[in-house]
């Protein structure tokens, strides 16, 4: 579907003629089962905004009551864009595709744009320097990547999330590439239309400018154009879709100006930009691949055992705000968990519920259970665990382990196995590292090295064994001939 509307927008609109111009077909198409709906919408900013998902909005004056006088009016088409500069979006990104996901559970369009055009000039927002050009074949892969990443996202929401029975009609939803538009463009006809309508003065006011231009490396003009590009962005979403609302993290607020001004210059007409809170480190660094902290949306960069880890382990002053942040419990619920924890806070429910809400909705059900396997596998030390395991999680959970494909032959011991995967020296250092306890196999210590391997004991009902030397030093075989 995003494909086939991508492919009408061949052309951008001619800025002389849209303040009169009507919209497109297209437009009242993707429109008409929302204009007229009833207006279900005039709590969104109130819930947003006590869940802390909402930083800032812009134009300042009076937007939060012009934006609820808007989103009374009927559906709404809301967009946020990502670049593809790199393979997986991640936990940074998220916030934003959850802003989406509120607004579409409310009735309203989003529009996810993949930048695939801006990818190339580079954001200058919250860097310090400029980013390494992007090769086509590199593009293209994150481009693909990024775009499955976003519609998992959003078909999990809808199965795990959304109360199908509920009166209230979710919105749609669309992936789209920004370079579908700008490929026909040369650079003098894209400067003559769009580039007289900004000023250097407002353009170097920008703080992702004015940090640059300090900075050692000062700032390149493929950095310096990309506040244009992500403002004609808006431009063209709002004359094809009618998109009046853009969201962005709150380093974005420039560029959500740059925007906002350009409709008004070209066509007249109020749009609204909204920021959404900075995800930081514990240091107060935003997570990110730049800055070299990023937990990833995509399993083959962050498994769901991972990321499930990694909101288990969020400090107890902070789970509340993420609870709000990440998950779509109801606040009272939320409260409820807290107070919860607050009585009993060795059960860590916060925590639980936490992680186990974010991983469903990145990885769905069965990712939630991966990593609930995992971590009862790794933590738990059940067997039972392990056996449910597939070897592909296995592999995950413990991704620096090497892994072996052995032929099960009978009267196999435990130090043969040891030696075939080299997990202990040959001779009689080896013999006496099994002796003395240092070798586990499936959370079992087998330290008698004639030890013949026994079903389900050493060797898994899933044809797998998990070997283990020491604490840390792991190995992973996959059984033959079963």
């Amino acid at each position: 579907m995003a494909a086939s509307m991508a492919r009408t927008c061949s052309r951008l609109f001619r800025f002389q003629s849209c303040v009169r111009r009507k919209l497109s077909p297209r437009y009242l198409a993707f429109n008409e089962n929302f204009h007229s709906s009833p207006a279900l919408h005039s709590g969104l900013l109130l819930s947003l905004n006590k869940r802390g998902v909402l930083k800032e909005s812009f134009p300042e004056d009076a937007a939060h009551d012009q934006l609820a006088r808007v989103l009374e009016s009927g559906g709404q088409t809301v967009y946020c864009g990502f670049d593809p500069t790199a393979d997986s979006l991640h936990v940074g990104n998220l916030l934003a595709i959850i802003g989406l996901l509120h607004f579409r559970s409310a009735g309203h369009h989003v529009l996810a744009v993949i930048g695939g055009a801006t990818a190339q000039i580079g954001d200058p927002s919250g860097k310090t320097s400029e980013r390494e050009r992007i090769s086509a074949d590199t593009l293209e892969g994150n481009t693909h990547s990024i775009r499955e990443s976003i519609q998992r996202i959003f078909t999990n929401h809808e199965l795990n999330f959304h109360d199908s029975s509920a009166k209230k009609k979710m919105g749609t939803v669309t992936v789209l590439n920004n370079m579908s538009w700008y490929k026909d463009w040369n650079v003098v006809g894209f400067l003559s239309e769009a580039g007289r309508h900004f000023r250097m003065g407002t353009m170097l006011s920008r703080h992702s400018v004015q940090s640059r231009l300090k900075s050692e490396d000062g700032m390149s003009l493929t950095e310096f154009t990309y506040q244009v590009f992500q403002a004609y962005d808006f431009y063209h979403l709002n004359q094809i879709y009618g998109c009046k609302i853009q969201l962005g993290g709150s380093d974005q607020l420039g560029n959500l100006m740059s925007g906002h001004e350009y409709i008004r210059k070209v066509c007249g007409e109020e749009v609204f930009g909204l920021t959404l809170p900075l995800v930081t480190s514990l240091v107060g660094d935003k997570l990110g691949k730049t800055a070299g902290n990023a937990v990833w949306l995509n399993r083959e960069r962050t498994t769901p055992f991972e990321l499930y880890q990694y909101f288990l382990r969020q400090p107890d002053n902070i789970v509340e705000r993420y609870l709000k942040l990440f998950t779509f419990l109801p606040l009272g619920e939320v409260q409820g968990l807290i107070e919860q924890q607050r009585l009993d806070p060795g059960k860590r429910l916060a925590h639980k519920r936490l992680a186990a809400e974010v991983t469903k909705l990145v990885h769905g059900k069965e990712g939630l259970e991966s990593a609930k396997r995992c971590t009862n596998a790794l933590y738990n030390s059940s067997v039972q665990a392990l056996e449910q395991m597939s070897e592909e999680e296995l592999q995950e959970l413990f991704h620096q382990a090497p892994f072996h494909e052995l032929l099960l032959e009978p009267g196999s011991t435990v130090m043969e196995v040891c030696r075939r995967v080299q997990a202990v020296p040959d001779g009689p250092k080896g013999y006496r590292m099994v002796t003395e306890g240092a070798v586990w196999i499936n959370h079992t210590r087998s330290d008698k090295p004639e030890q013949v391997l026994i079903p389900k004991v050493h060797v898994l009902s899933n044809g797998l064994s998990l070997l283990r030397v020491g604490k840390k030093n792991f190995y992973i075989i996959k059984w033959l001939g079963l």
